[in-house]
């Protein structure tokens, strides 16, 4: 068939120019990154035909030597990287190349400072592969055919990184893609095959694909035939003796498409009923679709040293999708689906064992490398943090995995063993509070007697920890406890004299209480003296179960149903406001300083108020009637 070449002029997306400019200039110093990053794309490619040719063989059109070419040409000037991988079509290239995909790209240009050697990081973070090319070349060349797609298909993709690109349809006999990059001035030595080399070796030695390179003769001049450079070998299947700490975090590198060394990782072989390998790495930095639940990221599958699937969700739990790495089973059949991993005696087993070393290393790291470990807790803790409501069976390892911060220390380094050991005498509960910020924790006026007793909160500041507190409700037989949620027993730890003189304070005040309680109405189940607040005029108790207010706010503004509840409103009977209260004489004043009270205290809690200008107009009159 003839080629309707439908060639067009496009624009790339703003984030596209912005990103093309960092990569530019700020990965300038590192620029042989970009043969790295060309090589794991393409190395890609050929993962991916691999997987769809397993229901497809039609995909392979006869050619199952699956390999990555570089090659070079001095007069061209021009450097070039071609694969016989799974290749793009035209809608493909436009959606991988012309746009930045992803979820996070807004967070990520928000949070670049300007500082190159800080910005590079965080191109690194995000992942830049394709774009990566023009660090070297003013003028880039894709041309690409998906398999399975005549050559009439071919696509020809061209931009000089300036705005916009070229787009044409070509005949391509061979599937897969080539780059071609137009080296700049003064990027000669890439020109160098021995500098190509050792770029391949240094990056991409252990990429389970051979990469090749045209042979030197005697005279160093290229040759027609091709020579595989790198050593094409499964990292992960060699003995650990053998793998240098460089080779596992370049391999890292190319499994994780990050730019920066792992934090750690943990290799094991597993033999007996059943038999894998795995190689999982904790990164030393979240990337930016961490929250994003459609991110496409985790553990590769391999079975046999054949690449299967990326992404394979069944080998890592949610609260774990921050591990990279490679899963290499010899148990599973290779035309394995997504549909049969679901429901997988040998994935379960997999899944369990590579989720128990991930915990295991996750410990020793606490137990050994606090430093460390505080740099994980930084960039994943809030991640971790889903574990107990989704893996029970690992739920008090999990929990030993946990850091806070508290009322004894101003850093999140608080475990709920350090919490333990620290209990006063005749205390059976760990204490928490929860609140939308760290500082709404601190102020909460539920710690003032936890305070005035020298008694530990701990202070809970995560979205996710409403969520967390519901699903852990114990550790080591000691029950978490919330300070602002029921009523606060602290008999253990309370004199006599003190419980005699509570009970003497409350039958002074309860006329005021049941004034109040009639004021509020059904806003309130209860109006109650209370045992926690020693400076503060009031407070909200929630009961036991019932949603922090805060979180309440938050899920009506997402357009959530929030159940109905009515918190109590815990007054100090020993505050001068309420002193003053028992003896107003004016209703209608009396009124008013009932509802301010408990609108401040719901403002206290993180909460909305159902009438604001109801509110400030009240505090301007009783502020002003206290003037006079």
């Amino acid at each position: 068939m003839t080629v309707d070449a439908h060639k067009e002029t496009l624009n790339f997306e703003t984030e596209v120019n912005q990103l093309l400019k960092l990569v530019i200039n700020s990965l300038y110093s590192n620029k042989e990154i970009f043969l790295r990053e060309l090589i794991s794309n393409a190395s890609d490619a050929c993962d991916k035909l691999r997987f769809e040719a397993l229901s497809d063989e039609a995909l392979w059109e006869e050619d199952t030597d699956l390999h990555v070419q570089v090659d070079c040409d001095k007069e061209a000037r021009t450097v070039t990287v071609r694969d016989n991988g799974v290749g793009m079509s035209r809608e493909e290239v436009v959606d991988n190349i012309g746009t930045i995909a992803k979820s996070g790209t807004r967070t990520f240009f928000e949070a670049l400072t300007g500082d190159q050697s800080k910005d590079a990081q965080l191109i690194g973070q995000f992942g830049v592969g394709f774009y990566s090319a023009f660090i070297v070349a003013d003028r880039v060349s894709l041309t690409t055919r998906r398999a399975g797609m005549g050559p009439e298909h071919g696509v020809r993709w061209e931009s000089s990184g300036s705005g916009s690109y070229t787009l044409e349809n070509v005949e391509r006999p061979e599937r897969g893609s080539e780059v071609v990059l137009h080296l700049r001035e003064g990027e000669d030595e890439f020109l160098e095959p021995w500098r190509l080399r050792s770029i391949i070796t240094k990056y991409s030695d252990h990429i389970p694909l051979p990469v090749k390179m045209r042979k030197l003769d005697d005279s160093g001049a290229l040759t027609q035939e091709w020579e595989t450079v790198n050593r094409a070998s499964a990292l992960w299947q060699l003995p650990k003796s053998e793998i240098s700490d460089a080779d596992y975090k370049e391999f890292y590198k190319h499994v994780a498409h990050d730019f920066e060394d792992p934090l750690t990782w943990t290799h094991n072989k597993v033999e007996g009923r059943l038999e894998y390998t795995s190689l999982l790495y904790i990164p030393a930095r979240a990337p930016f679709d961490l929250f994003d639940r459609d991110q496409m990221h985790g553990v590769k599958l391999y079975v046999q040293r054949v690449f299967v699937m990326d992404d394979a969700e069944q080998l890592m739990p949610r609260y774990l999708r921050f591990v990279r790495g490679v899963v290499d089973s010899n148990d599973l059949p290779l035309n394995i689906s997504r549909e049969i991993l679901q429901n997988n005696r040998v994935i379960d087993q997999i899944r369990s064992g590579s989720v128990k070393k991930v915990l295991g290393l996750l410990e020793d790291m606490a137990a050994n490398e606090p430093q460390q470990y505080a740099a994980f807790w930084r960039e994943f803790g809030r991640v971790l943090k889903e574990g107990p409501a989704e893996d029970y069976a690992n739920r008090e390892q999990i929990a030993r995995l946990l850091r806070f911060t508290s009322t004894a220390s101003d850093e999140e380094d608080v475990s709920l063993q350090d919490y333990i050991d620290r209990m006063r005498e005749g205390q059976d509960k760990i204490y928490y509070v929860t609140a939308d910020t760290l500082n709404a924790a601190r102020s909460s006026p539920h710690l003032e007697i936890f305070r005035k007793k020298g008694i530990e909160v701990l202070l809970l500041h995560d979205r996710v920890d409403e969520w967390l507190v519901a699903h852990l409700t114990e550790f080591q037989g000691k029950s978490l406890q919330s300070v602002a949620k029921g009523e606060i027993d602290l008999d253990e730890i309370e004199t006599e004299a003190e419980k005699e003189e509570q009970a003497k304070t409350e039958e002074q005040v309860k006329d005021v209480l049941d004034r109040i309680e009639a004021v509020l109405g059904d806003r309130v189940e209860d109006v109650r003296a209370s045992h926690r607040l020693t400076s503060s005029p009031s407070c909200i108790v929630l009961n036991q179960h019932d949603m922090a207010l805060y979180m309440q706010h938050l899920l009506k503004q997402a357009g959530h149903e929030v159940p109905a509840s009515k918190p109590v409103l815990e007054v100090n009977p020993n505050h001068p406001l309420i002193t003053k209260m028992k003896l107003e004489p004016d209703e209608d004043r009396f009124n008013d300083w009932a509802r301010l009270l408990f609108d401040q205290a719901v403002l206290a809690e993180g909460g909305q108020l159902e009438d604001p200008a109801g509110f400030v107009k009240r505090l301007n009159q009783l502020a002003f009637g206290l003037q006079g």
